[in-house]
């Protein structure tokens, strides 16, 4: 059977209100409709989905004033017989000529060259995660509106490795359409984690140390974002500021794992008293032959 055209189709039958309804009474009409056709609740009956489809046809055409007025004139002459197929009673010409040339055929205008059925809205919501969800996933619960739709819930998972700013698409989450449902797009904020940062698939973590591991080397503990500890070494003469690699503790993404890195932080003392002010002037006065401003000060006279 012969698909029909838009104009031999009772919009205003279809979704069962008056052709003198205004705009609010046909809007409140198809909100209702389709709450009750949406594909969540009627899928697998292609009945009820042919239904829907319709009803946004119908919606489509008549929630517009322009396309409401041009699909009227259009149904009008179809009611009245002048239509048949071949052309308008013998009309050889198109309908730009009929209805005054130069302005466009008022069924190419309505209904476009025989317009594909639309997908459905795309929507997009925004969701806040803590750093360590973004690193490990979590499951969250959002609340969704489509324009001309009831406000629903979707429950998904945010996937493990997920990065500030980033977008999510789930496919056929969006509003209803005819062509089937639009696409859903989370946007996944990140709050800042107090000791813990993160470039690419590396975490980032810096390590406050005293002078004397330092100078002197040790075997420091770090944790993790995991939750447990590691064991780092510094090596005797570490200076403040050299980042440590420890593999394999980054960010998991796939078969993809980043590591850790560690950036020294060497913390100065600022009270010394007693034995430790002593030990540090004999130090210094042990080390007064390795100044470290010599060369510096060679490369300023260059």
């Amino acid at each position: 059977m012969a698909a029909k055209d838009p104009y031999e189709k009772d919009f205003y039958a279809i979704l069962g209100v008056s052709k003198d309804a205004d705009a609010a009474t046909i809007k409140k009409t198809y909100r209702n409709l389709a709450r009750e056709l949406h594909p969540d609740k009627t899928r697998g009956d292609k009945k009820l989905e042919d239904r829907f489809k319709e009803v946004s046809e119908a919606y489509d055409i008549l929630g517009d004033d322009k396309k409401r007025a041009e699909y009227d004139e259009a149904r009008s002459l179809y009611e009245s017989g002048a239509f048949r197929q071949g052309g308008f009673n013998g009309f050889s010409g198109d309908f730009s000529d009929l209805f005054g040339g130069g302005g466009g055929d008022i069924f190419s205008s309505l209904f476009g060259e025989r317009r594909a059925p639309r997908k459905g809205q795309d929507l997009q919501t925004e969701t806040t995660v803590t750093f360590k969800e973004s690193i490990f996933g979590k499951e969250v619960t959002l609340k969704l509106s489509a324009q001309g739709n009831a406000p629903s819930t979707i429950t998904t998972r945010i996937p493990a490795g997920v990065s500030n700013g980033a977008k999510i698409r789930i496919k056929g989450r969006g509003g209803p359409g005819e062509a089937g449902p639009g696409d859903l797009y989370i946007i996944v904020h990140v709050t800042p984690h107090p000791i813990f940062g993160r470039k690419g698939e590396n975490l980032t973590i810096t390590l406050p140390i005293n002078f004397t591991e330092a100078a002197l080397g040790a075997d420091v503990a770090v944790p993790t974002i995991d939750g447990d500890e590691v064991k780092l070494r510094i090596a005797p003469g570490s200076q403040n500021g050299k980042t440590l690699r420890i593999k394999g503790r980054g960010v998991k993404k796939g078969v993809n794992v980043g590591d850790l890195l560690v950036t020294l932080d060497v913390q100065v003392p600022q009270r010394l008293d007693g034995s430790a002010r002593k030990a540090l002037e004999e130090f210094e006065e042990a080390t007064r032959d390795e100044n470290p401003r010599i060369e510096w000060f060679s490369r300023a006279k260059l």
